[in-house]
């Protein structure tokens, strides 16, 4: 497959730039006998909580190569997934120290506003509706919307499946952006990326829209199946995220990922996991970006 033209590049975040701030809460005092300022407990900052507990909880995906799977020996494993063990190294010295929790795309901001994870690590497109809801970090990659078909199905552009079953999986921005501009189209959900794709390979549906990254990667370890040029909105990128108004855990994120970029950390996950998905011809110097800053 010459995909090299329809890809949009990783955008590896290198030199970002941090903000400041810190969510810290002011210390709680009893009301019968407050507390003199200079004697009042110092608040407890999120970073410590975390300390504290001696464990990083990141949500995940574990059926999403190249972001994060399960690989043959049982391990959690992908881009997404080794940045989580290098943020548990970094934090609390052990990379071991990270609790994995397994999201679908659908309860990622959820498990965020539940306090069940610290961090969202799983492949989330920044939009506007998701920022309003949590704090995206710096972004670390950037992609765009696609749609995958058989080989030898008629379906030649996106607007070809208007009469067709396209299938998607809910809650990603494939499922969103579909609702929203096609509402009239025939749409087959499930909740698991793994899901979706064998209702495709079963026939069950004319296509599968998603990340084009992981259609790549499928299609080049599912000969048959190829993918349509058209892109569905806009590219956009991809960033971590956090509890809203977590700004102590963003800003340590941000700073991690500016550190991670300068020592080619990301680079070599970048070439570890994503770029063997990807056309041979695609230019390596196209990956990385000055400053980190996402460009239109």
């Amino acid at each position: 497959m010459k995909l090299g033209s329809a890809l949009m590049f990783p955008l590896l975040a290198a030199g970002l730039l941090v903000g400041c701030g810190n969510n810290n809460e002011a210390p709680k005092q009893a009301a019968s006998e407050p507390q003199p300022a200079a004697e009042a407990a110092a608040p407890q900052g999120y970073l410590d909580k975390i300390r504290e507990r001696d464990r990083l909880i990141v949500g995940v995906f574990s059926d999403k190569p190249p972001f994060g799977f399960v690989n043959e020996k049982g391990e959690y494993v992908g881009f997404d997934t080794d940045i989580a063990k290098r943020f548990a190294k970094d934090l609390l010295g052990d990379e071991k120290k990270v609790e994995f929790v397994v999201v679908e795309p659908a309860s990622r901001i959820p498990f965020l506003q539940s306090d069940k994870v610290d961090l969202i690590l799983a492949n989330m497109t920044v939009t506007p509706e998701r920022a309003e809801a949590v704090d995206f970090t710096n972004p670390n990659l950037r992609v765009a919307v696609q749609a995958i078909v058989a080989e030898d199905s008629a379906v030649r552009r996106l607007d070809d499946l208007a009469d067709k079953t396209t299938i998607v999986t809910t809650g990603t921005t494939a499922d969103i952006w579909l609702t929203q501009n096609r509402p009239d189209w025939k749409l087959l959900k499930f909740e698991k990326n793994s899901e979706s794709l064998q209702a495709l390979a079963n026939g069950r549906g004319d296509a599968y829209a998603q990340d084009n990254l992981v259609l790549f990667s499928w299609a080049k370890q599912n000969p048959g199946y190829r993918v349509l040029e058209d892109k569905l909105g806009d590219e956009a990128p991809i960033a971590p995220a956090v509890k809203k108004g977590n700004i102590e855990l963003r800003n340590w994120v941000d700073e991690e990922l500016a550190k991670l970029g300068e020592e080619q950390f990301l680079l070599k996950l970048y070439d570890q996991y994503v770029r063997p998905e990807l056309a041979d011809d695609t230019d390596p110097d196209s990956v990385i970006v000055e400053g980190g800053k996402w460009q239109e």
